[in-house]
C-alpha cells in the first residue's frame, strides 16, 4: 500500500510540473506578438546612420554663428567642425565682410526711464561701450551683425578671420582674436610709440605657414623702424625698416596683404609708389604705381591679386598686379558711370566678386557688378556713420596654431 501511495504522489508531481511548463509557454506565446510590435516601433524611431561626409556637408551649410554651438552637440560633430579639412573648406566658402567698431554710451540699465534731473541731483551713470560689428553683403543687400565679444581694444588689422586688437590691460600689448569662436591669445609687448606714429600689419605666409605681425614706428630722429613677431613666439624681432623719407605719415590706411607681401600707401595724397614688405625675406622695397594716388584712391586684395583703384574723372580705373617680380600693372576694368565721384574703395567680395565702395558725400555703400558692369546702391539697414577704419574680414573658424594632425 505504501508503495502505491508513493507512486501516485510522484505521478501527480510530474503532472504539476508539466502543467506549469505548458502554462508558461502559452503565456510567452501570447506575449510574443506584443514584443514584436514594440521592437518594430523602436526600429521606426531610431535615427538612421549618416556617413561622416554627409554630416560634414550639412554642417558646412549652417550659419557660421551656429557652428560653435553645434560643436557641443556630440563628440563626432566636435571632431568634424574642429578638423582642418572642415575649417579649410568652410573658409573657402565664406564671403568677405566689413568689420568695424562703434562706441556708444551704455546706460546703467538696459532700458532706463527718462531721467528727471533736479538742481544738484545725481546724473545717470554712463560708460562707454565698444561694440564690434560686421556688414554682410548678399545679392545687393546688406545686414549688420554683432560679435558676442567683450574686448574693447582698438582693431589694428585683420587676416583670415583673425583680428589684431590692442590689449587694454597691458600697455603696448596686443591680442589675436577669432570673434566667431572667441578664441584669443595675448602677444608680448613690443616697442611703445605714439598711436599716430605707428602702423600694424597682420598677414599669413603661405610659404612658412606662420602668421606675422609687422609693427612700423617712428623714432625721435624721424626714422621708420620695424619689428616683426611670429604669432606664438615670445619675442619681437628687429629688422631693417623702409628707407628714410619714403613715408610721409603712418596714419594712412592700414597695409593690405596680397601676393606674398604687405603693402602701404606711404602718402595720404599724391603718392607715386607703394612701400611693400615681402613676408618671406622680410625686406622692404618700393613698387611704382601706374598713376599718382589721390585722396579717394586705394589698394585692395582682389581675387588673390593686388588691386589699385584710382579715380580718372569722370571714371574709375582698376589696375591689377599679379606679382612683385617681373610683373607690371595691367588695367583690369574701367567703371564709367555718373555716380563714381568721391567713391572710396572698401573691399572686394571674395566669392561674389563685387567691389564695395563708400560714397564720401553721404556715407552710403555701393556695389559694382563686373559682369553686368553696373554700380548699384547697397540696400539694407546700414548705419551711415561707418568709421573709415573698417577692415575687410572673413567670418571663419581659422586659428593661428596648426592642428596637431598636420603639424610637422
Amino acid at each position: 500500500m505504501m508503495t502505491e501511495a508513493v507512486g501516485k504522489k510522484r505521478i501527480n508531481l510530474v503532472r504539476l510540473v508539466q502543467e506549469r511548463e505548458l502554462s508558461k509557454k502559452a503565456k510567452e506565446e501570447e506575449r510574443q506578438p506584443q514584443n514584436i510590435i514594440e521592437q518594430e516601433q523602436q526600429q521606426d524611431t531610431v535615427v538612421p546612420y549618416l556617413p561622416k561626409d554627409c554630416v560634414s556637408n550639412i554642417l558646412i551649410r549652417m550659419p557660421t554663428e551656429s557652428l560653435p554651438k553645434s560643436m557641443l552637440v556630440c563628440k563626432p560633430w566636435y571632431n568634424i567642425i574642429t578638423g582642418p579639412t572642415f575649417i579649410n573648406s568652410h573658409f573657402s566658402r565664406s564671403e568677405s565682410v566689413l568689420v568695424f567698431q562703434k562706441t556708444s554710451l551704455d546706460e546703467e540699465h538696459s532700458n532706463p526711464p527718462a531721467p528727471i534731473i533736479l538742481f544738484g541731483g545725481p546724473t545717470p551713470n554712463r560708460t562707454k561701450k565698444v561694440c564690434t560689428q560686421f556688414i554682410e553683403f548678399r545679392e545687393g543687400t546688406s545686414r549688420i551683425g554683432k560679435y558676442k565679444i567683450s574686448c574693447s581694444g582698438k582693431i589694428r588689422a585683420a587676416c583670415n578671420g583673425l583680428l589684431l586688437i590692442d590689449n587694454t590691460s597691458k600697455k603696448g600689448g596686443l591680442i589675436v582674436l577669432n570673434p566667431v569662436t572667441r578664441k584669443s591669445t595675448s602677444l608680448p609687448v613690443g616697442t611703445l610709440s605714439l598711436s599716430n606714429a605707428e602702423s600694424y600689419g597682420f598677414a599669413y605666409s603661405d610659404v612658412t605657414g606662420d602668421y606675422k605681425v609687422v609693427h612700423l614706428f617712428r623714432d625721435e630722429l624721424r626714422h621708420i623702424n620695424c619689428e616683426i613677431l611670429n604669432v606664438g613666439a615670445k619675442f619681437w624681432k628687429e629688422v631693417n625698416g623702409p628707407a628714410f623719407g619714403l613715408f610721409g605719415s603712418l596714419r594712412c590706411t592700414a597695409p593690405v596683404s596680397s601676393i606674398g607681401a604687405l603693402h602701404w600707401i606711404p602718402q595720404i595724397n599724391h603718392s607715386d609708389y607703394l612701400v611693400s614688405m615681402e613676408l618671406v625675406n622680410e625686406k622692404f622695397h618700393t613698387v611704382p604705381l601706374p598713376k599718382s594716388c589721390g585722396t579717394h584712391d586705394g589698394i585692395l586684395e582682389m581675387g588673390g591679386f593686388l588691386s589699385f583703384v584710382t579715380h580718372e574723372q569722370p571714371d574709375i580705373d582698376i589696375w591689377i598686379l599679379k606679382g612683385l617680380h617681373d610683373e607690371v600693372w595691367t588695367k583690369h576694368h574701367r567703371i564709367s558711370t555718373c555716380s563714381v565721384r568721391s567713391m572710396v574703395p572698401m573691399l572686394s567680395l571674395k566669392i561674389g566678386g563685387d567691389m564695395i565702395f563708400k560714397r564720401k558725400k553721404d556715407g552710403s555703400l555701393h556695389a559694382y557688378d563686373f559682369k553686368l558692369q553696373l554700380m548699384r546702391k547697397v540696400e539694407g539697414k546700414v548705419e551711415e556713420d561707418i568709421p573709415s577704419t573698417s577692415f575687410p574680414h572673413v567670418n571663419s573658424l581659422v586659428w593661428w596654431e596648426k592642428p596637431k594632425d598636420v603639424c610637422d
